[in-house]
């Protein structure tokens, strides 16, 4: 191809391509496009009497449909699913997702959503005191034993889903580490809860003191 060709009326010709790069990059940013969302589920209105003890899901997932703008404040906006459940009562009840309820950034719209329901399974609530035990980790120093482990207060209250709460008669504390220990000494720990659906009323620290003495006088706990 002669070079003349290429170089004839060049300023109108870079004066095009450059208007084509414009209107590409204006139809690219205002296409629609689609974009997936998980949305937090929220409960409101509990009742003090209940507790939630198992959900199929605790987000929403929204394939939402707009302008990039658009889907660009869905995520800075950070919207909630939220579920009234003050009319709830014990065992499983089944709530519809309706996305009608939730407003939406402008130019955008929900294409699909999951799940579509709401499983939820509510438990009474109940409350008991239990002893707390303490959990030791490591070995004192060597010649030296624990002779015992004093707790303050040695019972806690708990609360939570009443089958859980029936079934626990003692808490424990967490790791309490007497490696290396040559006196007696006080700290400061917490009660340890592996449960989900039980905790703790109150978060007050337990004082425990670990009796450190020579392994010949040492007795047993």
């Amino acid at each position: 191809m002669p070079l003349g060709f290429l170089t004839r009326n060049l300023r109108y010709k870079l004066l095009a391509l450059a208007s084509a790069f414009m209107l590409w990059g204006v139809a690219h940013g205002t296409a629609d496009i689609e974009r997936g969302f998980d949305i937090p589920v929220v409960f409101s209105g509990l009742p003090d009497s209940l507790v939630i003890i198992e959900q199929n899901s605790d987000v929403v997932n929204v394939r939402m449909r707009g302008s990039r703008a658009g889907l660009r404040r869905m995520t800075v906006e950070g919207p909630e699913y939220l579920v009234d459940v003050s009319g709830a009562r014990a065992g499983r009840a089944n709530f519809e997702v309706d996305l009608t309820r939730m407003e939406f950034p402008r130019g955008t719209r929900d294409v699909s959503r999951s799940p579509s329901n709401l499983i939820v399974t509510f438990e009474p609530r109940a409350s008991r005191v239990v002893r707390v035990r303490p959990e030791i980790s490591g070995e004192p120093a060597e010649g030296f034993a624990v002779e015992g482990v004093d707790l303050s207060p040695t019972e806690v209250r708990i609360e939570g889903a009443r089958s859980e709460v029936r079934r626990r008669g003692e808490v424990v504390t967490e790791a309490i580490d007497v490696g290396g220990l040559e006196e007696t000494v006080t700290r400061e720990v917490k009660v340890s809860l592996t449960r989900p659906n039980v905790w703790l009323v109150g978060d007050e620290p337990i004082e425990a003191r670990i009796r450190i003495k020579p392994a010949n006088v040492a007795r047993k706990r």
